[in-house]
């Protein structure tokens, strides 16, 4: 037999042989399933992660605008253990994604309230904590809207804060605390952690907002640091 004819033969047996071919359907689409699957994957992690970044911010916003201690005076008053207390709050059910570790969260109270030293209710961020070891831009909160670290931290006017009369947040979103009141408003960054890298989505940062009004009658007047005293979490700081 020739070599043209043996060729031949065992190319139509080949041709004929179904032995290997779920093998190799397997073979030729298990990179499609996985590209496919992989995806979607990762912009479900993406979604849920928004979701749960947007609800920290907001139960932060929560928390802190109900904090205080009842002075028997018909007043609130905001200590500095009271806030290091939500902020350990976050910490501990913003776990799962490491908000702490891979974002930036800031807190600022503003008032519109007259203080001691003013002759009318002036709208200003009285003060800023933070949390998260981020820094830079895109994580720390606008430098033009920072009061200081030392704002608040006592009565006088020295550390006022920053007049905020147009109010506190992105640009045409701003909030506008209401007369005799204040507004705990929070932003958080955070930078995603995607699961399989940067194969299906490019390097992403999250930034969500939230604001509430303050629940109880809240001396406005500084937050209160009384014996044991607390270290304040000023926006100086860069801690998980």
């Amino acid at each position: 037999m020739s070599v043209r004819k043996r060729l031949a033969r065992l190319g139509r047996r080949f041709w004929r042989d179904a032995r290997a071919v779920s093998a190799m359907e397997f073979a030729l689409g298990m990179p499609l399933v996985l590209a496919f699957g992989g995806y979607g994957i990762e912009i479900c992690n993406l979604a849920v992660t928004n979701m749960r970044v947007s609800q920290y911010a907001l139960q932060l916003a929560d928390n802190a605008s109900r904090i205080g201690v009842n002075t028997g005076l018909a007043t609130y008053q905001l200590r500095e253990g009271d806030i290091n207390d939500a902020l350990q709050g976050l910490r501990l059910f913003s776990s799962n994604v490491k908000l702490t570790t891979y974002g930036r969260i800031t807190v600022s109270s503003l008032e519109n309230v007259e203080q001691s030293y003013d002759d009318d209710n002036v709208q200003r961020i009285h003060w800023q904590r933070c949390v998260g070891l981020k820094s830079g831009a895109g994580f720390d909160a606008d430098s033009a809207q920072a009061p200081g670290t030392s704002a608040g931290s006592d009565g006088t006017s020295s550390t006022a804060g920053k007049s905020a009369p147009d109010g506190i947040g992105d640009a045409g979103q701003k909030v506008q605390a209401p007369d005799n009141s204040g507004v705990i408003y929070v932003e958080v960054n955070y930078q995603y952690q995607p699961l399989f890298g940067t194969v299906f989505v490019a390097p992403t940062k999250l930034h969500y907002v939230a604001s509430v009004i303050v629940r109880d009658k809240r001396d406005f007047s500084q937050i209160y640091n009384p014996t044991p005293t607390a270290s304040p979490s000023t926006c100086n700081k860069y801690t998980a």
